[in-house]
């Protein structure tokens, strides 16, 4: 049962929400960049690719189960700086989410992706 609460995981969180989330910002790029902050002082280009990078690549890859474990960690990251440094003076409505992905995707890089993932094949 494990494996199978797993999946779910993999499949709502990368696959149902994240990469809609992230698809946004790839999409929208050239009109988010001028505005997209720069928590770490990369640039805002930098930080924009970087996010997107996380919400879209790595999350796609959770959900297949494609290097889980490795591709958790920089949506782990991401989430991260969006909790702690981006909304940290936020209500915590507004930043619950970033938790709750940051939550999700940490179980993924402790468990791996259960036996339903291309990881195990």
């Amino acid at each position: 049962m494990a494996d199978i609460g797993l999946l779910i995981i993999r499949l709502t969180f990368a696959g149902t929400l994240l990469m809609a989330h992230g698809w946004g910002k790839m999409m929208g790029f050239a009109e988010m960049v001028a505005e997209f902050p720069d928590p770490l002082g990369l640039g805002p280009q930098t930080s924009l690719g970087l996010m997107v990078f996380a919400e879209v690549v790595c999350a796609f890859l959770c959900f297949i189960g494609l290097f889980t474990r490795l591709c958790a960690i920089p949506v782990v990251i991401a989430m991260a700086v969006a909790f702690f440094i981006i909304h940290s003076d936020d209500p915590f409505e507004k930043k619950e989410m970033a938790l709750l992905y940051m939550a999700a995707f940490a179980t993924l890089a402790f468990t791996g992706p259960g036996k339903y993932s291309i990881d195990r094949k």
